[in-house]
């Protein structure tokens, strides 16, 4: 009878006699076991073949970032599995030693780095930059003749920038450490100035030995930017930090969700009792002048917390109503002009109501608009009847010139020039220091207005039957034309805004205010609330968010944004800035 044999852990022998397995490659044990781990630990160590250097560079990216988080062991594991190397093994015993101030290390590790360098004449311009750096430290910690040990025996016999070694010798002089700072254009001893100068060494590495710092994160920032700067309704300056955004998604402003762009009415004011016919807000953006056919100023204080307007103070007694208001550099003081009837020009004190001058020059002039140059100090002013005045704050004429036709005015910030709109379809500068004149801006159809950029770059037109127009005053070329608002023969006044002049906004005769992205011909947003032509816009500085405009119907209306709204709302009403 044949015996079957039952074989369990292991096989038997003929004799049933057990026999051991063969040990595997996992359990190798001695000199062999040794052997085969670091043959293992050789293959994880070679570059992947199927990473491309893009891949390669964006390990090592994540890899940086996973250090400057503290994950050291993280980054060492996708390293070891990637087969790529984070930065040469000198470079971190480098970038260690320079920011603990370990200066005779740093030498020498500086030789041993010496063949990666990518000129070999770089070296010396490392170590002087690293002497420098040690000399100013020890300058400031007082330690006057080790300074000077290192400023003749390390830095002077280098033999390069020798001008720089001059300055530095005149700083041993110095024994205030802030003198010392301010004259060396020098952070001090410390983390900020030796993070500098490793930055400055870096560029002298290539990127293969050591990365830039914090790259990841840099890279993430420009892409917010880039992103903002696409985002027709992203109406602020601050620069975006990487971590105040989801990065799994395109930035967006969504409209209903934009805290910083006017879209609704927040106030209306009804003070005035007849057409309003202008508005501006001071620089600061604390009040807004409003001017009427009634004859009436009105200045309005901006609540800086609530945005909410309240009636400060009235100046009264212009003859023909106020069609244009200008503030002083310094917001103290207001010039009102009258329309083309008014020979008078009214210089309040915005802030006490006091009457400060009054010109008169003669009854048959035509004062209806004028400009402040930009040191406060004169004002220019004009008319459609040919008088065009330079003159002092008490009125007094300095200038002038004869025959000169004026719809609009606005001084460059050369504090010399005036641009001026005139009768002959133009804008055309004026410099009244030597009394030089030129034409800047020819156009096909009567100019009504124009207002200027904050840089002085850009001039924005009303166009009678055309429109608003954008044109570039350096190099006299018209940018863009925007489309929707009904311009006629009145005379309706836009204006630049948002966080950096990025906004275009203008009245319009079909009772509306247009506002543009100053790169879209169309405009993003409608605003619609008067009843009667909207004549003039203007866009507070100081709070980006808020807009104001005046109407033929005798209203001012504040526009501010949009109070949130439930999140099921929000979804079905928002608008993707890709789809305006």
């Amino acid at each position: 009878m044949q015996s079957h044999t039952t074989v369990l852990n292991g096989s038997r022998s003929e004799n049933n006699a057990p026999v051991r397995e063969k040990p595997t490659t996992s359990k190798l044990s001695g000199n062999a076991a040794n052997g085969d781990t670091e043959a293992l630990d050789v293959q994880k160590n070679r570059p992947n073949p199927n990473l491309s250097e893009t891949d390669k560079e964006v390990i090592r990216l994540v890899g940086q970032h996973l250090c400057s988080l503290g994950l050291q062991k993280s980054s060492d594991v996708l390293m070891q599995e990637s087969g790529c190397k984070l930065e040469h093994s000198a470079a971190s015993k480098f970038r260690e030693q320079i920011m603990c101030g370990c200066w005779a290390k740093v030498d020498t590790t500086l030789i041993e780095m010496k063949p990666l360098l990518k000129h070999q004449r770089h070296l010396q311009k490392m170590r002087y930059h690293i002497m420098e750096q040690k000399f100013l430290e020890l300058l400031e910690d007082g330690k006057l003749l080790d300074a000077l040990t290192c400023l003749r025996n390390q830095i002077t016999p280098l033999r390069i920038y020798v001008n720089k070694v001059h300055q530095l010798s005149s700083l041993l002089m110095i024994t205030n450490p802030k003198d010392l700072q301010k004259a060396a254009n020098w952070e001090g001893k410390g983390h900020k100035s030796r993070a500098k100068l490793l930055e400055k060494l870096q560029g002298y590495l290539p990127i293969s030995v050591m990365m830039p710092p914090n790259r990841l994160k840099t890279l993430l920032t420009q892409a917010l930017v880039y992103q903002q700067s696409k985002c027709v309704f992203h109406n602020s300056s601050q620069q975006p930090e990487y971590t105040s955004y989801s990065l799994l998604v395109d930035h967006s402003c969504l409209r209903c969700r934009t805290r910083n762009f006017p879209s609704v009415t927040t106030q209306v004011l009804s003070d005035h009792c007849d057409e309003v016919w202008f508005c501006c807000f001071s620089h600061d953006g604390s009040m807004l002048a409003t001017g009427s056919k009634d004859s009436c100023v009105i200045i309005w204080d901006v609540n800086p917390v609530t945005h909410q307007l309240v009636h400060a103070r009235s100046l009264s007694g212009h003859t023909y109503g106020v069609g244009y208001l200008v503030w002083s550099p310094d917001d103290t003081h207001i010039i009102a002009c009258g329309t083309e009837e008014s020979s008078e020009l009214w210089i309040w004190n915005a802030k006490t109501g006091e009457l400060r001058t009054k010109m008169n020059n003669s009854a048959e002039d035509s004062l209806s608009c004028c400009c402040w140059t930009p040191d406060g100090k004169k004002y220019v002013t004009g008319g459609t009847k040919g008088q065009f005045y330079q003159c002092d704050l008490d009125g007094n004429i300095l200038d002038s010139w004869e025959g000169v036709r004026v719809q609009s005015l606005a001084c460059l910030p050369d504090n010399k020039t005036v641009l001026s709109a005139d009768t002959q379809q133009r804008i055309r500068a004026y410099n009244f220091e030597d009394m030089s004149d030129y034409n800047v801006i020819k156009e096909d159809h009567p100019v009504m207005s124009f207002s200027l950029s904050s840089d002085g770059h850009l001039v924005l037109l009303n166009v009678a039957t055309q429109g608003v127009h954008l044109w570039d005053i350096d190099d006299q070329i018209l940018v863009r034309k925007y489309q929707g608002v009904v311009q006629g023969f009145y005379t309706i006044f836009s204006s630049f805004g948002g966080a950096a002049d990025e906004y275009i906004a203008s009245g319009s005769e079909d009772n509306k205010v247009y506002i543009w992205h100053r790169s879209k011909e169309l405009p993003i947003e409608t605003l619609c609330g008067h009843s009667k032509t909207v004549n003039c816009v203007s866009w507070n500085k100081a709070i980006p968010s808020m807009l104001a405009s005046v109407s033929d119907d005798g209203t001012i209306r504040i526009w501010g944004p949009q109070e949130s709204q439930d999140e099921d709302s929000e979804n079905e009403e928002n608008l993707n800035c890709e789809e305006v």
